[in-house]
This record gives C-alpha cells, sequence and structure tokens, in this order.
C-alpha cells in the first residue's frame, strides 16, 4: 500500500507496532553487549523507555500527528533509562520537532523529522563515538534527506536497508565491536524500531500495546523486619583531625556497637554506629580531634513508632517531614539492602533501587527530587550508564538541582563522606567531585557468555575481575580473582581498601579473606561491608 502522507492515527500504529517488536527482540539486543558481564541492559533499557512512551499516547484520540509525536516524546523523556534510553528519547524528541505544527507529514517532511531526530541525539551527546545508535539515526537521516520517494513506504523501506548496511560495518568503526564479532546493540535495537514502523505501514496494520511484556523489574523492599535491636542509638558525627591512627580508633569502637563505618579524608573522618552509649564513643573521637555536625537516634523509639503507624499516618508524617525545608537533600541510586542502609546511613534521603541491570528512568529520578523539600539536591548515579536519566531529570526538575558523576557505589560513598553541611554549595561540589576522582574501583563478577576481549579468552562462567570497568582478571575462583585484582589496583600511594561483599557470598568465607588481605597489606587500612548486592561478589575501592 502507498502513503503519500501519514497523520497522527498512523504515526501511532507504526510506533506501537515497533514497540512491540523491540519487545519481542530485547534479549537478542541484550546479547549483542561487548562486555561478557550481566549488565548487558541495552536491549532492555532501550524496550522499557520506548514502552513508556507509546503508553503516553494509548488513550490519546486525535489524527494529529504533531500532538501524537510530541506526547510520545514526552513520554520517552520520562521514561528514559539508560544511555541507550536517553539517546533513544533525544531521537524522537527531533522526530516530533520535524512534526510540529502538522496534522500530517508528506515524504519530505518525515525524511526531515529523521534528520531532526539524528540532529537532537548528536546535542544530547557531549562527546559523540561512531559506530554507535548515533551513526545508525545519522545514516536514517541522511539517506531519508537524499531520497526522492514521494512513496513513505518506500521511503523507510530504503532507510532500513542503507541503515542496516551502516550498522553491519559498525565493527569496523569500533575495535571492541570487531574483537566481540558483534554489531553496535544500540543501533540494532534503533533498526528494529525502524524496521517495525515500517511493517506497520506496509501490512496496514491496526496494533496494540502488550501489556503482558516490559513490566519494571524493580522491587520494593516495603516489609519492616522486626527483630530485636542489640544497640538503640544510631550515632553518627565528624572528627576534624590530623594524622589521627584510624585503624587503632576503629578496632577501639568495635566492642562498643555494630554497623560501624569509619571513613577518613585527609583531615575529616566521618564516624556512624550502633552503640549502647553516645556518650562513650563521642569521649573517645574527641581524643582525636574536634567534633562537628553530631547525630544520634533512638532506634528502638523509631522502631516501636514504625510498628504502631497506619499507612495513613505515615504518608501524613511523610508530608510534615517534607515540608520542613532543608539547606541540601541527597538522592541516590543503589541495589543491595547493604549498600543501601550505607547511603542512608551517610545522610541520603531518598535511595533509589537500581544499577547494573537495573536503570531508574528519569522519571523514577524525578519523582525523587520531587519528594523532597530544600535549597539545593544532589544527586548521585553510581554508574555511568544512569548519569545520563540523572541530568536528564535535574533539568526537568523547579529545583535546583547538582548531578555529581559518580560512576560506581565506592566513589558515591566517598563523595558523601567529603560533603560539608557548612560549606557552600559551590564548595561542596568541587570537593565531591575531587573526591570521586580519587577513588579506583573494582568489581568482582562472572562472564554470561563465551567471547574474547583483548586477546583473553573467555568462557561463560568464568569469573571476572574488573578495574574500571575494564577486565582485567579471569579465573575460576572468586577469592582468588580479586586478590589479583587488588594487587593491581594498590599502589605507594593507596591508604585504604573497602570491599562491599554481595547476597553470593557467605560472611564466614569473607572475613576469612579479609584476614588474608590484612596480613597482605599490613600497612593499609582495610574495611569491609556486607553490601547484598546481586550480580557482584565483591566492589572493591583502593583509595
Amino acid at each position: 500500500m502507498n502513503y503519500l502522507k501519514i497523520d497522527g492515527e498512523h504515526f501511532y500504529n507504526m510506533v506501537v507496532n515497533a514497540s512491540n517488536r523491540l519487545e519481542e527482540q530485547k534479549e537478542f539486543v541484550n546479547s549483542l553487549n561487548v562486555f561478557p558481564v550481566p549488565d548487558g541492559d541495552t536491549g532492555t533499557n532501550m524496550s522499557m523507555t520506548f514502552k513508556t512512551a507509546v503508553c503516553e499516547i494509548e488513550n490519546i484520540n486525535t489524527k494529529s500527528i504533531d500532538e501524537v509525536s510530541k506526547k510520545l516524546a514526552r513520554g520517552a523523556l520520562m521514561g528514559a533509562r539508560g544511555n541507550s534510553g536517553v539517546i533513544l528519547s533525544q531521537i524522537f524528541r527531533g522526530i516530533s520537532k520535524g512534526m510540529e505544527n502538522k496534522k500530517e507529514v508528506n515524504s519530505r517532511e518525515f525524511a526531515i523529522s529523521l534528520k531532526e531526530g539524528a540532529n537532537f541525539a548528536y546535542k544530547a551527546v557531549m562527546r559523540p563515538t561512531e559506530g554507535t545508535i548515533l551513526t545508525i539515526i545519522k545514516a536514517a537521516g541522511e539517506s531519508a534527506i537524499n531520497n526522492p520517494n514521494s512513496d513513505i513506504v518506500k521511503l523507510l523501506e530504503e532507510v532500513c536497508n542503507h541503515c542496516e548496511a551502516v550498522l553491519n560495518k559498525t565493527p569496523d568503526m569500533l575495535p571492541a565491536l570487531k574483537k566481540a564479532k558483534v554489531v553496535d546493540a544500540g543501533g540494532m535495537g534503533l533498526l528494529i524500531l525502524l524496521k517495525g514502523m515500517l511493517e506497520a505501514l506496509q501490512g496496514n496494520v491496526i496494533t496494540e500495546i502488550k501489556k503482558d511484556i516490559a513490566k519494571p523489574n524493580i522491587s520494593e523492599n516495603k516489609q519492616i523486619i522486626q527483630s530485636d535491636i542489640k544497640f538503640g542509638y544510631c550515632t553518627e558525627f565528624f572528627i576534624l583531625a590530623n594524622n589521627a591512627d584510624i585503624e587503632s580508633f576503629k578496632k577501639e569502637l568495635e566492642q562498643y556497637g555494630d554497623s560501624m563505618v569509619v571513613v577518613a579524608f585527609e583531615d575529616i573522618v566521618k564516624v556512624h554506629i550502633h552503640t549502647n552509649d553516645p556518650g562513650l564513643i563521642l569521649s573517645k573521637a574527641l581524643k582525636l580531634g574536634e567534633l562537628s555536625k553530631i547525630k544520634i537516634d533512638n532506634m528502638r523509639e523509631q522502631h516501636r513508632n514504625l510498628l504502631n503507624i497506619e499507612d495513613e499516618t505515615k504518608q501524613q508524617e511523610e508530608e510534615v517531614v517534607e515540608n520542613v525545608r532543608k539547606k541540601y537533600a541527597f538522592v541516590s541510586v543503589s541495589r543491595g539492602k547493604g549498600l543501601d542502609d550505607i547511603f542512608k546511613d551517610l545522610g541520603v534521603d531518598c535511595v533509589i533501587e537500581g544499577g547494573q541491570t537495573m536503570n531508574p528512568s528519569t522519571q523514577d529520578i524525578l519523582k525523587s527530587i520531587e519528594k523532597l523539600n530544600a535549597d539545593n539536591i544532589f544527586i548521585l548515579p553510581n554508574n555511568k550508564n544512569i548519569i545520563m536519566s540523572a541530568s536528564q531529570a535535574s533539568e526537568l526538575a523547579d529545583k535546583n538541582v547538582v548531578v555529581i558523576p559518580s560512576k560506581t557505589i565506592p566513589q558515591g560513598i566517598t563523595a558523601l563522606t567529603v560533603f560539608d553541611f557548612n560549606s557552600d554549595l559551590d564548595e561542596n561540589i568541587k570537593n565531591m567531585n575531587e573526591a570521586i576522582g580519587m577513588v579506583s574501583t573494582g568489581a568482582v563478577t562472572y562472564a554470561v557468555k563465551d567471547t574474547e576481549t583483548d586477546g583473553k579468552v573467555i568462557k561463560q562462567g568464568d569469573i571476572l575481575g574488573l578495574i574500571e570497568g575494564k577486565i582485567q582478571e579471569i579465573g575460576k575462583d572468586v577469592f582468588n580473582v580479586c586478590s589479583d585484582m587488588i594487587e593491581k589496583m594498590v599502589n605507594e600511594h593507596s591508604e585504604l581498601i573497602t570491599l562491599y561483599y554481595g547476597e553470593d557470598c557467605k560472611s564466614e568465607d569473607v572475613e576469612k579473606f579479609v584476614k588474608e588481605l590484612e596480613e597482605k597489606y599490613s600497612d593499609l587500612d582495610i574495611q569491609y561491608y556486607e553490601g547484598k548486592q546481586p550480580l557482584y561478589y565483591f566492589i572493591v575501592s583502593v583509595e
């Protein structure tokens, strides 16, 4: 069937069909991710982003392509997950710009809208990389603009054919793709969408959104665990100290409580501990230096109150808290009960569940921002694939929001430890950004597929040690790989090694491993915490 023009109804069926096709093939797109680690989520992020977009237009009652495309673009913007999702949202934001003020578009106007999609996508990325989804949308735009066909079906057929040919060349543009023997995952996701749009026109398809797919796999742990509280007072404060013996101080405190976090940065020491004698803890801390920002909470009282409050009353109390304006507030992304607790103990107001394989959307982050009543709100993405969504949320918020570009959990934790409520905004931003640059991060996980990278042959199930996201160690034993990885991370300037162990590690095995590390690195401070994170046996930082 020929289409000299398409209106909002046609466009609706095109994008809904495209969304359904991407959902069906998202695991194939995920499999194209270069790294064999269990965070190949490009297909999932793109599918969930676009699913949110099409749900936004589900009940729209108009044939205006301007209105449909504009609402679709807003849905994609709010639902954007991960870098691929953010770029995809910008592509359809540009397409909407090309269809602005039009009830229907002809082939030339449709071509211009694809070109606008490419323009918007490239503007969204600070350092565009060719061989990615950007290359494919640029190919789509250029092919469409140079195509003389007045029939949109024929135009889109040639656009898809050209994009597929360019996609097959992406391994020649990016060495990492060539080594992994795959094409770019984001580019493939976009091609699937374009083909889905074409399919709807070719078959004059009337489609509907499939409801049983692409549901976010983000669980909210609302259960309150009732247990005896051994140490009743949550005590936290800063010590202004020079050349303090932090290791001896930690050992001295251990007998007086649990859930202890003691982190030093230059002349500031952050202390958090659950204890039954806050006064004793403070008196010991005074020997090291001046105390600042002391905060003590009675957890038994809080727990009793929590158990006796009905949901409606809790909501009312939360609203009261939100009405008490603060100078600073924090939003952090984390995955793992132990890691969540650490962030909360360090003063984070909202912890969003997310990370590898589970990137929160722009809307998820925006909702957390909207909950907070503060002059300045900091966002800690703690994952390089969430930074763009966080930045997009900050632009949409009507509050002063600062994104600290933390790429790892340890970077986020370190950024919080150097934050000073008594300093001004610019000084805190400077200190936090400097602090994350001083953290070296490692992670131990497993391979989800056979592959080869940098001359290393990797088999599915191998244990992998990553330093700053790059595979440095391959083995069969978690602890051996972690030990070898740490050895590469430590240098003559290193002072502190911190390990966060995951849900698949046994505490007794970790304790034995830490003792071995203490013997090997007797001149370094070594800390370890139960992060309970999935997928990663260890997250390690060296400072």
